[in-house]
């Protein structure tokens, strides 16, 4: 069977920023309020965080609920993994999560400053620079950040390399479903 690496719920503004300036240990999405950017997911039914009862139904709620779906490994970007920029000089940083990260999975930190990998109870991270995304699932959301790490100027950036079918959501916030070319 053919294994695919694809990315779900990854939550941009709406100027295509997936994480504000300024990132810091008490503040893992700078500028930007994590309340705003994840507000589409976090009003479903399926948001695992829910304390209370009740949530949405519907596309979002779908989306919620499939994430977990048949993974076999987390990825993330840099800057989900840590405040650090360019070269690592501190190998001494192993991530916001502690001794127990809540993968459990490998997971894989997509940087171009590679470095060793290690494990933390049951979770091994791996640095890779590699093109390795087949689908990936990006909700834009109403927020608008203006500055920080960027994923795009234009979703259309990528469509050499992807189909994309856009499906907006009635909470506001729109879906880009992006699949490999052959």
């Amino acid at each position: 069977m053919n294994q695919l690496l694809r990315v779900q719920n990854f939550t941009v503004s709406r100027d295509g920023f997936g994480a504000g300036e300024h990132q810091s240990l008490e503040r893992p999405f700078g500028h930007a309020d994590p309340g705003k950017m994840f507000a589409w997911a976090g009003a479903t039914a399926s948001w695992p965080m829910r304390t209370d009862p009740g949530g949405s139904r519907g596309l979002d709620d779908y989306f919620t609920r499939d994430f977990a779906r048949n993974i076999g490994a987390e990825i993330m970007g840099r800057n989900k993994f840590g405040p650090q920029r360019g070269p690592w000089h501190d190998h001494d940083w192993l991530g916001w999560w502690g001794d127990e990260p809540p993968f459990h999975t490998p997971v894989f930190v997509l940087t171009h400053h590679t470095r060793p990998s290690f494990t933390l109870g049951d979770t091994t991270f791996h640095f890779v620079d590699a093109d390795l995304v087949d689908t990936m699932h990006v909700a834009v959301s109403q927020a608008e950040l203006g500055s920080g790490a960027r994923l795009w100027e234009s979703p259309d950036e990528l469509r050499d390399r992807f189909h994309l079918e856009v499906v907006p959501s009635p909470s506001g916030v729109t879906h880009h479903l992006f699949w490999r070319r052959p």
